[in-house]
């Protein structure tokens, strides 16, 4: 089975990085899809956060208002600590049983997941390889901005409250540069396509790749 991890910054463009890995054959397990799964009315994880911040958290609609959530947590660190640890347990548990499943059909599997490099080691399970968006934070920060309507305060708390660039490069055995165009991207991913192909055929993973 491959199952590679792709992790990145909020900005940084994996969803568009895994949404071309789709369209070659991957199948994709998203974390962020999943937490929004589980954080929904009658979800477990959905309960846990009214219970801790009440009943400021909901909308007039009965489901999650995720902007009075950041406003909380991106400018309380401990809160943010205590929202990880009710999501990330209960999240990975899913994506491991989605994982193995597809993997199990002889699927190429991307776990798709944007706080991976943010958990503790003893926590982050690599099967054939971590895969690594990298862009820098000024065109992360304009992305949320011009496209999703972040404010220029939020988004740079987002992107400056996760793990660093250099920290996930270190910990990366494949970087994908996403700093340049859509027509770059194309480029890398497909470069990033070859390199998953040779993980089947290797044993220890392929050596790490880094592009600065």
């Amino acid at each position: 089975m491959i199952l590679v991890t792709l992790t990145g910054g909020i900005g940084s463009g994996k969803s568009s990085v895994s949404s071309r890995l789709e369209a070659r054959g991957a199948v994709i397990i998203d974390a962020d899809a999943i937490t929004k799964e589980l954080q929904s009315p009658g979800g477990s994880v959905f309960q846990a956060m009214v219970d801790r911040w009440g009943p400021r958290i909901v909308g007039e609609d009965g489901t999650l208002d995720r902007q009075a959530v950041a406003d909380i947590v991106f400018n309380e660190p401990d809160e943010l600590k205590v929202l990880n640890k009710m999501v990330h347990p209960t999240v990975i548990a899913e994506m491991n049983r989605r994982s193995a499943e597809a993997g199990a059909a002889g699927k190429v599997v991307i776990v798709d997941t944007p706080l991976f490099v943010e958990r503790p080691a003893s926590t982050r399970t690599v099967h054939s390889g971590l895969v690594v968006v990298d862009t820098p934070h000024e065109i992360a920060v304009d992305r949320l901005i011009t496209h999703r309507g972040f404010s220029d305060v939020d988004a740079w708390n987002r992107v400056t409250s996760q793990a660093s660039r250099e920290e996930r490069v270190a910990a990366a055995d494949f970087v994908v540069d996403n700093g340049g165009s859509p027509e770059a991207l194309d480029a890398e991913v497909e470069r990033l396509w070859a390199w998953i192909g040779t993980l089947g055929h290797v044993d220890p993973p392929a050596p790490r790749e880094k592009k600065s």
